[in-house]
């Protein structure tokens, strides 16, 4: 799938969607590698984080669960904690910034964060395929037919420099969509079709706490009917008429 998603551009849809604070800086609208971002984790694992200065996480409490949740500043594309030097980490960012589900718990950049369990909830209103049926690349915007945010599931990991130096950083899990309704349609031809792993709104919490060996279960297709596909002239500032992200 592609590297190219659309952030919350609403501070109310934060808290309705995901009973989060929103941040005090809504950021980009369109999100790229390397670019900063957002994601959502429990509470609980917050001390495991201390993040850097002045990206401090803000809690909230969801009335259905009781459960508070955290909102964290992070770049997109994972930085593996045993990365030895900043310049390695920029070099490595942008090419993880997908890790592909059933390869998460195997693979090297992606084991720890699977293991450790430091799963989080990327919030998003939209995300971007390339339509290539015409042999033009035509981008596409896909969101959820009912306009609602998406939070799609991640893995998330701290980074520290041997001079102190911190980053944040998180990643998007993916799920294979060879036979998905809609998403089998986008993607160069003959390569493997991924989307990203969008949770149902009453499994977030169940998502950040589950156990290691229980977490896969989470990692479905999400329902095509659900879904919709608007082409739009160009990746980094068309939108549909009327969308208010």
């Amino acid at each position: 799938m592609s590297a190219h998603y659309e952030t919350l551009q609403q501070a109310d849809r934060y808290r309705e969607a995901f009973a989060v604070e929103p941040p005090h800086a809504l950021g980009e609208r369109h999100l790229w590698p390397r670019k900063p971002g957002f994601f959502i984790l429990h509470a609980a694992t917050a001390a495991a984080l201390a993040p850097a200065p002045g990206a401090a996480p803000e809690a909230a409490t969801d009335a259905n669960t009781a459960t508070p949740r955290v909102l964290v500043p992070a770049q997109w594309g994972l930085v593996p904690h045993w990365v030895k030097s900043a310049s390695d980490a920029r070099l490595r960012a942008p090419k993880l910034v997908h890790a592909k589900s059933d390869l998460a718990s195997t693979g090297t950049a992606f084991r720890d964060a699977w293991l450790n369990g430091q799963r989080c909830i990327v919030p998003m209103a939209a995300f971007y395929e390339d339509d290539l049926r015409s042999g033009k690349a035509v981008p596409t915007r896909i969101a959820r037919v009912d306009g609602k945010p998406m939070g799609v599931a991640g893995l998330w990991a701290r980074w520290q420099g041997a001079d102190g130096e911190v980053i944040i950083s998180y990643c998007l899990l993916t799920v294979n969509a060879n036979h998905h309704a809609l998403l089998r349609r986008y993607g160069p031809p003959g390569s493997e079709r991924n989307m990203p792993a969008i949770l149902n709104e009453g499994a977030y919490d169940a998502w950040l706490t589950a156990r290691p060996d229980k977490a896969k279960e989470f990692m479905r297709q999400y329902a095509a009917e659900r879904l919709l596909a608007n082409p739009v002239e160009k990746k980094a500032d068309k939108v549909p008429k009327g969308w208010l992200g």
